[in-house]
């Protein structure tokens, strides 16, 4: 089986990632081909105000 997910990177991780993505990426990870990602092109198209990062 292969696997496939991803996250954004919008902040600091929170418990919406780690229940959302994170606890299921490693649950899966050793039922077969995981591969996950950082979807970065959203932080470098979101605008945000200097002060905020």
């Amino acid at each position: 089986m292969r696997i496939l997910s991803g996250i954004q990177p919008s902040g600091a991780l929170h418990l919406g990632n780690y229940f959302g993505m994170m606890r299921p990426a490693i649950e899966l990870q050793d039922r077969g081909e995981a591969f996950y990602f950082i979807a970065n092109y959203h932080s470098m198209t979101s605008l945000f105000e200097a002060e905020e990062r």
